[in-house]
């Protein structure tokens, strides 16, 4: 209503600003799920070309500049007059991830790299693999089937071979990984939890 927008991990930022002008809207947030550099890289000319506040996990303050808000689990983000998004603690891939949801009919999970479309986040880089456990059988097993997903990253195609090489009578994931197969990344499938909890090995 208000042309109010946010952006998420907007690491390529002038196409987050070409997609906003196109739509006739103002960007005044920057959302990051998580610390990484390939998420927070577009935060600064972003930030300076717009007047947007950053928002991230209050325990990232310290590894992203400029943090105007830093979120809790359960915290809500405004976003206009009308779009709320709640923020859900998701420790795992590091420990200072969140996961937004949309409060919406049909409900959204924007996971950074939390969830990724048939497969899931490493711990490679500031995470713990018992953490990244709890947050998938704690909290993202327990949403709604139609929850449509928004990782943070592409990698479907690996993704569903590294499903299939572990179980290979997968018919759902030999099917997608047929149907997608040098899919266009701006043009990406979006999927649904109850979708994953079919091609998902994780």
């Amino acid at each position: 209503d208000t042309g109010e927008a946010l952006a998420v991990d907007p690491l390529d930022y002038e196409k987050c600003l070409n997609a906003a002008k196109a739509e006739g809207w103002n960007i005044t947030q920057i959302l990051n799920t998580h610390e990484h550099r390939d998420h927070t890289g577009g935060n600064a000319p972003l930030a300076q070309k717009t007047g947007a506040k950053i928002i991230a996990h209050k325990n990232a303050s310290a590894k992203i500049p400029d943090m105007a808000r830093g979120l809790g689990a359960g915290d809500v983000i405004k976003v206009g007059k009308t779009v709320e998004l709640e923020a859900l603690g998701t420790p795992g891939h590091t420990m200072s991830h969140v996961c937004v949801l949309s409060h919406t009919d049909q409900p959204s999970l924007f996971c950074g790299d939390t969830l990724f479309n048939a497969g899931a986040g490493n711990c490679h880089n500031g995470g713990h693999p018992s953490e990244l456990y709890k947050t998938f059988s704690e909290q993202l097993s327990k949403l709604p089937d139609a929850t449509l997903i928004y990782p943070g990253h592409d990698y479907i195609e690996n993704n569903l071979r590294f499903t299939l090489a572990r179980e290979p009578d997968n018919k759902r994931a030999q099917a997608m990984l047929d149907k997608l197969k040098g899919q266009d990344l701006d043009d990406a499938y979006v999927s649904t939890l109850a979708v994953e909890r079919g091609i998902n090995t994780f």
